[in-house]
């Protein structure tokens, strides 16, 4: 039996299955762009302009948990000495630059 008859003996509802099953796709993937996709992009492009805005004097949080200030940065390179401690600082890549902790009052 060839690919055509068999299309041919279907029953008439039949067809309307295949429709109902791609529109139902359709509609997860719209929900799944809306709920996850795109905050996660809005997330991230926060991340990246924060990270532009860094200046001397910021202090920030890196990816390994270190708190510091911000003494040196340098856009050439993409990365900023951190101070973590009075004369003790540190080569830090901006990537590595999560939080800015500016605002929290310190004890």
């Amino acid at each position: 039996m060839n690919f055509l008859t068999f299309l041919q003996t279907q029953p008439a509802g039949a067809g309307s299955g295949n429709w109902s099953f791609l529109i139902m796709m359709g509609l997860i993937f719209v929900v799944m762009y809306f709920f996850m996709i795109r905050p996660q992009q809005k997330k991230q492009k926060e991340l990246v302009k924060f990270r532009q805005s860094l200046s001397k004097g910021d202090k920030v949080i890196t990816a390994g948990g270190i708190y510091g200030r911000v003494a040196e940065v340098n856009d050439k390179d993409s990365f900023i000495l951190l101070e973590v401690d009075s004369n003790v600082k540190i080569k830090v890549d901006k990537s590595s630059i999560v939080k800015d902790i500016s605002d929290i009052p310190q004890k």
